[in-house]
């Protein structure tokens, strides 16, 4: 008797929860309207709150694509070591992927080719809200880049609070300097 009880506690629970879910907060679609398609209101255009098969399109810009870039930029690095630290700070300008003898940069050149090679380095993509990243910490060090790459205004902080930021570091590590911390 008792797993009846359950059992049907549970069909209720699990019916309410599909209700809940269901364009609408109502019941599922029904035989005249079937699953992927839109039913039509008095108007003859479909429900907003119909469900349909196509995606919908994703509310973020797209993402700055990988590859090769024209190697121009106009870069402020600063690099703290902590939160009491002194931070260091760099300029990097880079024409043609060739650093200028303006540069400040412990290693303009690594940093300008890194910069022509993968010119999305310093935008990445805003990290999802449901990724999972390891609960590692990389260490005190924080950096921010200003500036402009191939005509793009830049300004992205980097840290090394877990796994994913640490990602994020050492793919732009050439260009946040040697002093950058070692990860």
């Amino acid at each position: 008797m008792r797993k009846q009880v359950r059992h049907a506690a549970l069909v209720l629970m699990v019916a309410a929860g599909l209700a809940a879910c269901s364009p609408g907060g109502g019941p599922a679609p029904t035989a005249s309207a079937p699953t992927g398609t839109a039913s039509p209101t008095a108007t003859g255009t479909p429900s907003p709150d119909t469900e349909t098969k196509t995606p919908a399109p994703s509310p973020s810009a797209a993402p700055v694509t990988s590859g090769p870039g024209q190697g121009n930029a106009e870069l402020a690095i600063m690099v703290k070591p902590s939160e009491t630290g002194t931070p260091e700070n760099y300029t990097l300008v880079c024409v043609d992927g060739v650093p200028s003898a303006e540069s400040q940069h412990p290693d303009a050149a690594a940093a300008c080719l890194a910069l022509k090679t993968n010119a999305a380095i310093l935008s990445p993509a805003p990290r999802p809200t449901d990724q999972a990243c390891t609960m590692q910490y990389g260490g005190p060090q924080v950096a921010t880049v200003t500036g402009v790459v191939d005509g793009q205004p830049v300004e992205v902080n980097f840290s090394l609070r877990d796994g994913c930021e640490i990602a994020t570091w050492n793919a732009a590590k050439d260009v946040l300097g040697t002093t950058g911390g070692a990860v």
